[in-house]
């Protein structure tokens, strides 16, 4: 039998908000003896919160199902003042897991508000992250998706738009945007640095390295995870077959019929153990190489918050 290549696509998994977020959650259930409730999911992969829940995290939709005073734990995709608001007026204990790179975009947001601009926020519509930075400044804050929406926007001073971003758009789609925007509003302007975080290009630059030569990729995240999709896009967008799998029992094995190379990454939220557990999958229609490809190495590190930190 033939040997199968694996390119394995390096940086993918977890990044350090999805590490900082998972870590907030862990300590506190080792060191509160009362329920620890989590609003929304910590992050956007299925196996991170099922195992949080067996731990014994609590998640719930809103903060009307934590019972007053109760320790709460606001996830990585941050939240709006109004939800920080409610859980301050219900007594709640907050430990807020929002990504520090989310948080600078609510700056940003707040900001731009505060100087009478328009922001308009580039995002999809319903994402936990993009409600949270729409409620910084509601009144003020439009939502685009697409090429069609920048074309039909229309504000009150063209001379006073600022543009913010999801942390995790596909960066080539999301440049074309931002073009079509300052085309369109010659004097927008942005944030200082790009609102796109490091672990959605890094993971993106990635994959654009071995997708080309793959005859298949595999990406590893939970439907839900925006920036796995995006992933996935890319690989299609390169002309390659690309597929999005929770979990290694996802892999049928007719995608492997006639195949010879496999690209494999995951994305910022999925645990490194997913894709071992894949090439394992793999293995069992074959022998395997496994090439990795590493375009850069990531040393971020966030501060853990004084709540849980130690020492």
């Amino acid at each position: 039998m033939k040997k199968r290549t694996i390119l394995l696509a390096a940086p993918r998994s977890f990044c350090a908000g999805v590490e900082r977020a998972v870590d907030i959650v862990e300590r506190l259930l080792a060191a509160r003896p009362g329920p620890v409730f989590v609003r929304k999911q910590i992050v956007h992969n299925t196996h991170v919160v099922d195992e949080l829940r067996a731990r014994g995290a609590v998640f719930v939709d809103e903060l009307d199902e934590v019972p007053a005073g109760a320790t709460v734990v606001f996830s990585a995709h941050g939240v709006a003042p109004a939800v920080r608001a409610d859980a301050a007026r219900r007594g709640l204990d907050v430990v807020d897991a929002t990504c520090p790179l989310v948080g600078k975009v609510h700056q940003e947001a707040r900001r731009f508000a505060a100087r009478g601009h328009t922001v308009v926020l580039i995002g999809h519509a319903g994402h936990e992250e993009v409600e949270g930075t729409l409620g910084e400044a509601p009144a003020q804050t439009v939502l685009v998706e697409d090429l069609r929406d920048v074309d039909e926007l229309q504000v009150d001073d063209p001379t006073k738009v600022a543009y913010l971003t999801q942390t995790t758009l596909a960066v080539d789609e999301t440049t074309a945007m931002i073009d079509a925007l300052r085309e369109k509003f010659p004097a927008a302007h942005g944030p200082d640095t790009a609102d796109i975080c490091y672990a959605t290009t890094n993971r993106q630059a990635a994959l654009s390295a071995i997708a080309g030569r793959a005859e298949l990729v595999i990406v590893v995240g939970s439907a839900n995870s925006s920036n796995s999709r995006r992933l996935v896009e890319l690989a299609t967008r390169a002309g390659t077959t690309a597929y999005l799998v929770d979990s290694a029992a996802d892999v049928p094995p007719d995608w492997l019929d006639g195949v010879k190379v496999i690209g494999l990454t995951a994305g910022a939220s999925a645990p490194p153990v997913l894709v071992d557990e894949v090439i394992d999958r793999i293995r069992e229609f074959g022998p395997v190489d496994v090439i990795e490809h590493e375009v850069t190495r990531e040393t971020v590190r966030f501060t853990l918050p004084s709540e849980v930190r130690g020492g």
